[in-house]
């Protein structure tokens, strides 16, 4: 079910611009407006869940597919070699968008994630 008020429920719908380089039904794949790394992307579900908070053993297809679609990223970008891939969970967490979604981060050595 899609969020009018949600960004990323927008870009799904088309009604926001997002540099696509996946497009399923159930998941896009597309680069984050506000690269912290050389390579980022975005691995959104096209349903719009909250967070992986909301994840449970009905969602296991959308999450393995998920990860694979990060996977692919990571070697078609050239990062394969080593990569992060990252979810926040709320406010508290670091969560922008409240709507699952992975970041897959690469293309320099990255540090060890110290909570800043």
């Amino acid at each position: 079910m899609s969020q009018p008020d949600c960004l990323f429920c927008r870009i799904v719908s088309g009604d926001e611009a997002a540099e696509y380089i996946v497009e399923r039904d159930d998941i896009v794949v597309f680069k984050d407006k506000f690269p912290r790394a050389p390579v980022h992307y975005l691995v959104v579900p096209t349903t719009h869940l909250e967070s992986a908070h909301d994840l449970d053993t009905g969602h296991r297809d959308l999450l393995a597919d998920c990860f694979a679609l990060a996977r692919q990223v990571a070697t078609d970008t050239g990062i394969a070699d080593g990569y992060r891939v990252v979810t926040n969970v709320g406010e508290g967490g670091g969560q922008a968008i409240p709507h699952l979604h992975f970041h897959v981060l690469g293309g320099k050595q990255l540090g060890p994630i110290d909570g800043t």
